[in-house]
């Protein structure tokens, strides 16, 4: 299933990641890519906003994981400067992958296939002009596409495509 959504404000952009994080539950992985600036960090502003973080959640491009603690933690890793799987192995990235907290990963195609696991959420935002995004979202299987399209309508956000079940 893939879905396409397009927000019109950074708010937006929160807004779609607290409704994906308040669907998926703890012990989720968001794998998101996207060119510099596309607002990966802001979507994952939502996610906090959803697990009650308060702290501001800023960019982890040079402390590579920021932790947070909320109704449960999230953990928030920036793999800009890594070159592949064996970078993402030395960070440490498996010990976060332990299903206790939610995770957001920015340049998550830098990983390799250490992220090809099932229950992950994979995003691709692209800038289209000013603060509009496109964001493509290929959820777990197991995720009811209807249920998922129509939840995020009622929230306001536009889904501009949609394949799948």
């Amino acid at each position: 299933m893939r879905l396409v959504v397009k927000t019109r404000s950074p708010e937006e952009t929160r807004l779609l990641g607290e409704t994906l994080a308040r669907l998926a539950g703890e012990g989720v992985l968001f794998a998101l890519g996207g060119d510099l600036g596309a607002g990966k960090t802001v979507f994952t502003q939502g996610v906090a906003r959803a697990l009650g973080i308060e702290e501001p959640v800023t960019s982890p491009t040079f402390t590579l994981v920021n932790e947070y603690h909320g109704d449960c933690p999230l953990y928030h890793v920036d793999l800009y400067r890594m070159n592949g799987s064996a970078d993402a192995w030395d960070l440490g990235l498996e010990e976060y992958l332990d299903g206790r907290g939610v995770v957001v990963v920015e340049w998550a195609d830098r990983a390799g296939g250490l992220l090809d696991l099932p229950g992950v959420w994979r995003l691709f935002i692209t800038i289209l002009e000013g603060d509009e995004r496109e964001v493509e979202i290929v959820p777990p299987r197991g995720v009811d596409g209807s249920r998922l399209k129509e939840t995020l309508g009622n929230e306001g956000l536009e889904v501009v495509e949609w394949r799948g079940s």
